[in-house]
């Protein structure tokens, strides 16, 4: 029922500066955001899957440590886009980019949604 879709991948140099956005679409999807726990994954060939950033539906915030300082993920004041700004990109952070929405309760998961992906390539 609910579509994420991931945009503002593309290229960037070491030092620079991309913002990712997430909008998700579908019954509902006005309050997906205002509701679920909402991330950025990416996953770089040959490596496993890594939680880049996550904010809760409560406004709390987690980042993985090889991107605290540099990385921020917000909501639009809608609660419809979720965003990822990328600044100080290493070649490191190569990878495609997922945005992930969770609805979580007192007996676990209860909806999980995950955008296409998209590319970020940086270059050193």
């Amino acid at each position: 029922q609910v579509r994420l879709v991931e945009s503002g991948g593309g290229s960037a140099q070491y030092g620079g500066s991309l913002e990712l956005s997430c909008a998700a679409s579908g019954f509902a999807s006005v309050f997906i955001f205002s509701i679920y726990d909402v991330a950025w994954y990416r996953q770089a060939p040959g490596k496993q899957r890594q939680l880049v950033a996550e904010l809760t539906s409560g406004s709390r915030t987690n980042f993985a440590d090889s991107v605290k300082g540099r990385f921020t993920i917000s909501r639009d004041n809608a609660k419809t886009t979720v965003y990822l700004q990328m600044n100080s990109l290493k070649p490191e952070d190569t990878a495609v980019y997922y945005c992930n929405a969770v609805l979580r309760s007192e007996r676990g998961i209860e909806f999980d949604y995950w955008g296409q992906g998209t590319q970020v390539t940086v270059s050193s």
